[in-house]
């Protein structure tokens, strides 16, 4: 587990320590002040950023990737890494087991999100661990703190299998049309991804300039971007009320209100209140953006979604109900679901694996900038080796413990350049609270019965920072020529198109015969052209490849004053998104 290589004693070299050594190590570490607390400004990471306050003028000191670190500052630091994932690991799992998805029980959702929360930890500490596998120049993982979290990008391609097994009747539905508990649609799904997942794992053994050829920005950054907005409809109707049946034109009696008729302080999909509760936690995020010290920057979205909680709570919104069933503590495989192949996912979860790869790719460089390393080279690309492979591996690992893919996160990056801090033992620790906080039911218990409103204010920024980011990596990693532009209009055209109106497919093919096979083909092929990122990769990547570089492509010649004028509004915007993405990163 070395982290270049086995290391050898040379003349001069300091020898190994021997196992005296380590444990008189270990015994400062735990029982001296220099090991616990050392010299740290700790009020530098609780200073609020006020008008009037008086700003540090000395800047806390950075510690490296194997640099001697205080026990405590580990611990706070790595408990800041795992508030800034919380949001991001807990969201897909509620989406794809609520109303958007396959509809399952409280008691399977909470699993869920334990388990979400535990397996994070766990393949978290595979990337950061960083394994040489002997004999072979090819490592697993990173070396760096590169956390794992739930990937975005399964959520549309889940959602719109989900909508076509309850069309198609692998899912079944009662006589109003609502949608009963499928989880034979979920373990389809974790089945398919556990197959899937060894595209990744082949990628990884691709020299990374040749991947980047394949997926550069062009390609990448579009279809990052349309993930984000077509998760932001889901994000922005559970602020209005709930994304299920009640938010429907003419829902039935059952359904008026939302969630349902049921609920405690149930109203009608849109009611002001609910838009307030999703506001209340909008703002505290931008709050705390604006005026928070550095800790409450790096996890402002779960400050708010615990301010709109408090609000809910006070007001009368909550069921604690199901906190109250939830057992003490949960584990992988408390709950199980019947693995399956569902032919019609192989193609869109290879696009959702192959996008995995690239994040991964454009994270763990980032990671290597903010951590003070090399960004080139043979170390840098066989961390990008490593990184790619323990994603994949990740990946299918993740689908055996009852979970959908995960990959790296980016929003860590921000939390390493805000605290100056690369060192591992925080990884560590950030892995070790997200086990704690998914073992205890109760918790993840809480999470569950979070209301919609509140939910979907936090869902709302966060689906709306994915897109930034891909406008991040268009305008960071191209030039806006005539070319690139053509490019991206075309694959965006029906990208968007797809996104927007996902049901104009539905009517292209009219089989209706006992043909399992044929039927499951044309299923893929509606499924494959009714997700809008998976078109838009397909066509930026085939236009990339083909169309030449063009002697006129300049951005500093002036075509036409129209042209002109459209051009540096492009360049003015480039620019603001860059930062914009920046500051996603540092969120």
């Amino acid at each position: 587990m070395d982290e270049e290589g086995p290391s050898v004693i040379v003349p001069g070299q300091t020898p190994k320590k021997t196992f005296g050594d380590r444990l008189n190590t270990v015994r400062k570490t735990f029982t001296t002040r220099e090991g616990l607390i050392g010299n740290y400004d700790y009020a530098f990471l609780f200073r609020p950023n006020l008008p009037f306050m008086k700003k540090s003028d000395k800047a806390p000191p950075f510690f490296g990737l194997n640099d001697k670190m205080p026990v405590i500052l580990a611990l706070i630091l790595g408990f800041q890494h795992s508030l800034a994932m919380l949001a991001g690991i807990i969201t897909p799992p509620l989406i794809m087991a609520g109303a958007g998805g396959v509809n399952l029980t409280a008691e399977h959702t909470q699993y869920l999100v334990s388990t979400a929360l535990i397996v994070s930890g766990l393949l978290s500490a595979i990337q950061i661990t960083r394994i040489h596998i002997r004999g072979t120049p090819y490592y697993i993982g990173t070396g760096l703190i590169s956390v794992v979290g739930i990937s975005f990008a399964i959520i549309p391609v889940a959602q719109g299998a989900f909508a076509q097994m309850y069309a198609n009747g692998f899912c079944p539905v009662d006589e109003n049309g609502a949608k009963l508990p499928c989880p034979d649609a979920y373990g389809a799904v974790l089945g398919t991804a556990a197959l899937c997942a060894l595209i990744e794992i082949a990628l990884s053994f691709m020299p990374p300039k040749i991947m980047l050829r394949i997926f550069p920005p062009i390609v990448t950054g579009p279809t990052v971007m349309l993930i984000g907005i077509h998760l932001i409809e889901s994000g922005f109707k559970n602020w209005a009320g709930g994304s299920g049946l009640c938010s429907e034109k003419n829902p039935a009696e059952f359904f008026k209100l939302c969630p349902d008729i049921t609920a405690p302080n149930a109203l009608p999909w849109g009611s002001p209140e609910y838009l307030g509760l999703g506001l209340s936690v909008f703002l505290t995020i931008i709050l705390c953006e604006r005026f928070g010290s550095p800790i409450m920057k790096s996890t402002s979205v779960v400050i708010g979604l615990l301010v709109g909680c408090i609000i809910a709570g006070a007001t009368g919104y909550f069921n604690r109900s199901g906190i109250d069933n939830a057992p003490v503590a949960s584990f992988i495989w408390v709950k199980t679901f019947k693995l399956s192949l569902y032919g019609p996912l192989v193609l869109p979860l290879m696009a959702v694996f192959i996008i995995c790869a690239c994040e991964a790719i454009g994270d763990i460089t980032a990671t290597c900038d903010v951590s003070r390393l090399e960004v080139e080279g043979k170390v840098y690309e066989s961390r990008i080796q490593g990184g790619v492979l323990a994603d994949g591996i990740n990946g299918m690992l993740a689908a055996l413990c009852t979970i959908t893919p995960v990959t790296t996160f980016a929003q860590n990056n921000g939390v390493i350049a805000l605290t100056r801090c690369a060192n591992r033992s925080a990884g560590y620790c950030c892995c070790i609270f997200l086990v704690i906080m998914g073992v205890f039911a109760k918790f993840a218990a809480s999470l569950v019965a979070i209301p919609s409103p509140v939910l979907g204010g936090m869902t709302t920024f966060l689906f709306t920072a994915v897109a930034v980011s891909g406008m991040a990596i268009i305008t960071k990693g191209m030039v806006f020529n005539r070319r690139n532009r053509f490019i991206l209009t075309a694959g965006l055209a029906l990208g968007y198109a797809a996104t927007l109106v996902p049901t104009y497919f539905d009517n292209v093919f009219s089989y209706s015969g006992d043909n399992k096979g044929l039927q499951g083909f044309l299923d893929a092929i509606s499924l494959i052209m009714e997700t809008g990122f998976f078109i838009t990769a397909i066509i930026c990547m085939v236009l990339n490849l083909t169309l030449s570089e063009e002697i006129e492509d300049d951005t500093t010649t002036v075509i036409e004053p129209v042209e002109s004028h459209i051009q540096g509004q492009g360049s003015l915007h480039s620019k603001d998104e860059s930062e914009v993405g920046k500051g996603v990163k540092s969120a």
